[in-house]
């Protein structure tokens, strides 16, 4: 049997952390894999998710199964923090799952069994994992326009005359804030423009929410995926802590559902609970339940929220930072709107061949498509960094 399979390409980002281990050189620069990353270099674990550890380890008695939807003081806190109270509780259901990935692929599946036939249209560029679920899971995919890449910007027109051309109970991937791997988000008016499109062509939306808090707030980074939940009768939302928590590695994630009525809503819950329990039969507890801890405490809430507040900041002063660089060293104003995204992300640009010489010349690594991990750059090293970069011809 296993003779039969074919090779797999392997994942380009894992392929880069391979390359960046074997490079034996001091100054060497790690601007690929997506994780924040503080001025040591370190991803820390949150203050608010130590002490919930410690609680939970304290207090917890038992490490049976919950039930095949997980933690749903988690799910509940997860729908609070999102929508903030902008859809009625009985339209809202939701399921743990592991990480944002595991969130957008249960609901990627659900697609496929409540409308087989539907397209599921993404933007140009994403996010790698979405085309390759939606290939994997086998449902009809097409890209839309989203960012261009001569101005920085969002190419909005061309996106929303792309969507027009959807049809009905087509479903339509937003990223919620901090586009990925852009960093171009969609301003407030424009989710209102998305939204009046996908009322008057009867589109579905599917918001990737792996970010709130990275971008410009909490609440702020989920204004847009809030307005668009008031005003349409169904959407789905996958949400992930591993950015906002810190939670890479303990996999927690939310598939959240919003029905036309609570009858629908119930039968949408069950068929969650089903692919649950087809793909993992209970999701994993602790990341889910520290979580739940820290939402359901005020302090620790509060804490939580402090010190988000101060990794945002702190991407916020490396973006303006290394685009006042780009400036002196460019001589331009080509890279301003490395200030003016948000969130993880921002995209260089440049050829591979261009990436790949940054790399070899300079020890430099991203990811070949010009895209940059904001969190990873060296504050100290703005200056150096945008000599290589010009100096590569990006």
């Amino acid at each position: 049997m296993f003779e039969n399979l074919s090779p797999t390409p392997p994942d380009k980002i894992i392929e880069l952390i391979g390359l960046y281990a074997a490079d034996t050189r001091e100054q060497k620069l790690d601007l690929g894999i997506g994780v924040y990353k503080d001025e040591n270099g370190k991803t820390p674990v949150m203050r608010a998710v130590k002490e919930a550890e410690r609680r939970l380890v304290a207090e917890q008695d038992t490490k049976a199964y919950l039930g095949m939807l997980g933690d749903l003081s988690f799910v509940d806190g997860m729908v609070d923090l999102i929508f903030a109270g902008e859809v009625a509780k009985e339209r809202i259901c939701g399921a743990q799952t592991p990480g944002g990935t595991g969130a957008i692929h249960q609901l990627c599946e659900l697609i496929r069994k409540g409308s087989p036939d539907a397209t599921v249209w993404y933007s140009d560029p994403t996010w790698p994992n979405h085309p390759a679920i939606l290939k994997h899971v086998g449902l009809n995919a097409k890209t839309y326009s989203y960012y261009d890449a001569a101005t920085g910007q969002v190419s909005f027109d061309v996106m929303a005359e792309t969507l027009k051309s959807a049809a009905p109970g087509d479903v339509v991937i937003l990223h919620g804030c901090c586009h990925n791997p852009t960093g171009a988000n969609l301003t407030l008016d424009q989710w209102k423009q998305v939204t009046a499109i996908c009322l008057a062509e009867g589109l579905v939306p599917l918001v990737d929410l792996a970010y709130q808090g990275f971008g410009d707030g909490l609440d702020a980074d989920a204004e847009g995926v809030r307005y668009m939940a008031h005003h349409m009768p169904e959407m789905m939302v996958g949400a992930s802590c591993s950015k906002n928590f810190g939670l890479y590695r303990d996999r927690v994630g939310a598939a959240i559902l919003i029905g036309k009525d609570a009858e629908t809503t119930e039968v949408a819950k069950g068929n969650l609970a089903t692919l649950n329990r087809l793909n993992f039969s209970f999701p994993p507890d602790h990341g889910a339940k520290v979580v739940s801890i820290i939402l359901n405490d005020p302090e620790l809430t509060a804490d939580w929220k402090a010190e988000l507040e101060d990794m945002r900041q702190n991407m916020l002063t490396l973006r303006e930072g290394l685009a006042e660089a780009l400036r002196r060293e460019s001589n331009s104003d080509r890279f301003d709107y490395i200030a003016e995204h948000r969130g993880m992300f921002t995209q260089l640009g440049g050829t591979v061949e261009k990436v790949k010489a940054l790399r070899e010349e300079h020890g430099v690594y991203m990811v070949g498509t010009g895209r940059i991990n904001i969190a990873g750059l060296p504050k100290d090293g703005l200056d150096d960094l945008a000599k290589a970069i010009v100096a590569v011809g990006i």
